[in-house]
């Protein structure tokens, strides 16, 4: 698809977002072309060309209804203006727009960043040898620890969130957020939610806690090396090894068994198992991992939060009109991440 100059693009009010980057955005030079990225229900990422060829990235918050503490703007373009002064690799900040007359949402202006996003084992094939494969595995633990050893002070992010109680505090905010938006019973939830609280281990100093990490949320170059981090949306303060053990949930090595999470890109050779990781992140931020079975119980659990908000949303129409039985695989998923939690958990007894 090409893209789209026209004015009659879905999130984009092309007249005055154009008038904004030409004043706002240095070397920004209209006309522009805009092209989605990524849409859906998290928020919509544009690409856009210059008149002169040169790019840059635009991201507003979703069209549709969105939880109220989502989706901040002017938060996650606070937060990778802030990493600009670390060792974390994100895209420049260059611009960020409050003002709903000209796209009817705040936005933010990005630094294009080359290189390739692999949502998938075809991908994986294609763009990387097997040696970058395990060059992406080894950079995306040590991006990781890198982002968790940020100076907070001088990235300006020290009051970014409480550093205190940030497992209960997740606890609380994805239990009513499930409560909110369920379809249906689901006892495992419940369960887990108990036991968790339960067993929440001692936290040691606040760090930045992404909340979402996984490789298709960062970019890699053609040696498999990150060179940017990219949706920081839920990133808040609190337990770096909450991070670690969403990456348990979310990556599937070649000899791992399945995951609730059903992405297939790290299965492909040369990528490191889930124990690998492991043992590299302990080696390289000389954290203690011995809690991490709690962790990744709780990142199944919160998985299955999130899908359900997901899954009630597309019930609900935002994607149109869709038959149930369609929809039928989100749901087996929640159900799916739902039972790991537990398993997980009770494993820990």
């Amino acid at each position: 698809m090409s893209p789209n100059t026209g004015a009659e693009i879905a999130g984009i009010n092309v007249p005055a977002v154009t008038d904004w980057l030409q004043r706002h955005v240095p070397g920004a030079v209209g006309p522009f072309a805009f092209d989605v990225i990524a849409g859906g229900h998290s928020n919509l990422t544009f690409a856009v060309t210059g008149a002169d060829g040169a790019r840059f990235v635009l991201r507003r918050p979703p069209l549709g209804h969105v939880l109220a503490s989502a989706h901040d703007m002017g938060r996650e373009h606070r937060i990778i203006s802030g990493l600009q002064r670390s060792a974390v690799p994100v895209a420049p900040a260059l611009g960020f727009c409050d003002d709903p007359a000209v796209a009817d949402a705040p936005f933010y202006v990005m630094g294009f960043v080359d290189g390739h996003v692999v949502r998938d084992r075809a991908t994986a094939e294609i763009v990387l040898t097997p040696a970058a494969r395990r060059a992406a595995s080894e950079s995306i633990v040590d991006t990781m620890a890198a982002i968790h050893s940020v100076d907070l002070a001088a990235a300006g992010l020290a009051e970014l969130g409480r550093h205190d109680g940030y497992i209960a505090r997740q606890l609380k905010r994805w239990y009513g957020q499930w409560n909110q938006q369920k379809t249906r019973e689901l006892p495992a939830i419940d369960r887990v939610h108990a036991g968790l609280l339960q067993r929440i281990p001692e936290q040691g100093p606040a760090t930045i806690v992404h909340g979402d990490y996984r490789l298709d949320n960062c970019m890699v170059g053609d040696d498999g090396h990150v060179v940017a981090v990219l949706d920081w949306e839920i990133c808040t303060l609190g337990d770096p090894l909450a991070d670690l053990g969403l990456l348990q949930v979310y990556w599937t090595g070649p000899n791992d068994d399945a995951s609730a999470w059903t992405g297939s890109a790290t299965t492909a050779e040369g990528f490191l198992d889930r124990a690998e990781l492991v043992t590299r992140y302990a080696a390289v931020s000389g954290r203690d991992v011995t809690h991490l079975p709690f962790y990744v119980s709780f990142a199944y659990w919160k998985l299955a939060c999130i899908l359900e908000g997901v899954y009630a949303r597309y019930l609900g129409g935002a994607l149109g009109a869709r038959d149930a039985a369609e929809l039928e695989p989100f749901k087996l998923q929640v159900d799916a991440a739902a039972e790991s939690a537990e398993r997980v958990l009770e494993q820990m007894s």
